[in-house]
């Protein structure tokens, strides 16, 4: 298969395409395989590994990551602090046979090389996004305690993390130039842009920044022997603890769950105090999220996202109408 045709795939031929690589990156992480199961195809890919000793491991292929090998060493090390030493629960991450934190694979049907990693699993029921409320409290506690952990952790030598100072975290801008889009459309994105970088530019000068998880929502959360576990290191990077908190408010509206954003806000409470910053700076960091999913849906190989990036293109664009005319970000908008 010629790599130029990947993107054109079906969800299912895509799977099947990348589990060579997910097979031998199994074998790189001493796993005897019995049984190998797609969980999730979105931005990454993510595998349920069943062994035949009666282990079960989650096998994560960086499909769109824009992850270097510094930065994942950077998530593996940091989650496996986190797991010995912050109070909040995180899969385990495994090591090579090598003693490596990730494999490096080149599915054929990509045709550009991509890191695997691999974790304990955890069982338990997910935390969705609309139910918000349930675990709204939680995340705040957890939110707080990875927050007062990442103050005192170093980065391991040759590790790094992206910092997030600006709306996109770095990545390539695609969608300010998006096709389809009319010249006014094009002008609200533009200045939705220009307000949130702005934003990130006065909150960051002077700033200290600590890792951040970056994208704490429903999907990244579960149930586990009774306390709320989060996974999906994927986006962590350096930034301000505002940000994860804004984030989480992102999704939070979506769910439209009665007294979520305050119950997120006094979990975190609990444990340190909330970050001093005006509300109309939270908001434009909630709307920054908007513009990073944006860009994000548009830049994406995988079949069922790029299926949904004109849709969502037009919804992006009437949600930061109405930031922009209000000055409060609503998911909640015609577009």
């Amino acid at each position: 298969m010629d790599a130029a045709d990947y993107p054109g795939l079906d969800e299912e031929a895509q799977v099947e395409a990348l589990r060579p690589a997910a097979l031998a990156a199994a074998e790189a992480f001493g796993l005897d395989v019995h049984r190998m199961e797609v969980v999730l195809h979105a931005y990454n890919t993510t595998f349920r590994v069943d062994t035949r000793d009666g282990r079960r491991v989650a096998l994560r292929v960086g499909t769109n990551s824009k992850s270097t090998p510094a930065n994942v060493l950077a998530q593996q090390a940091w989650q496996e602090a986190i797991a010995t030493g912050a109070g909040v629960v995180v899969p385990r991450p495994l090591r090579t046979t090598e003693g490596e934190w990730f494999v490096r694979a080149t599915p054929e049907a990509l045709g550009h090389p991509v890191l695997v990693t691999a974790a304990s699993w955890l069982d338990g029921d997910d935390a969705r996004d609309g139910d918000g409320a349930g675990w709204a409290p939680a995340l705040g506690r957890a939110t707080a305690l990875l927050h007062r952990h990442a103050a005192g952790w170093t980065l391991p030598p040759a590790a790094e993390l992206p910092r997030f100072d600006e709306p996109l975290f770095g990545d390539r801008d695609v969608l300010s130039t998006a096709p389809g889009l009319d010249p006014d459309e094009r002008a609200t994105v533009a200045e939705g842009m220009a307000r949130a970088r702005e934003v990130f530019e006065r909150l960051h000068a002077g700033a200290a920044v600590v890792p951040l998880h970056a994208d704490l929502h429903g999907g990244n959360l579960k149930w586990h022997e009774g306390r709320l576990a989060i996974f999906d290191f994927d986006d962590a990077g350096l930034g301000l603890p505002v940000l994860d908190l804004a984030i989480t408010t992102f999704y939070l509206r979506r769910s439209g769950a009665e007294g979520a954003e305050e119950a997120l806000r006094a979990g975190y409470a609990e444990v340190l105090p909330l970050p001093d910053v005006a509300r109309e700076d939270v908001e434009a960091l909630v709307a920054s999220r908007q513009l990073l999913l944006a860009n994000s849906l548009l830049d994406s190989s995988t079949a069922s996202l790029r299926a949904m990036a004109e849709d969502y293109l037009r919804t992006t664009v009437a949600r930061l109408r109405h930031w922009l005319g209000t000055g409060t970000f609503r998911l909640e908008v015609e577009a």
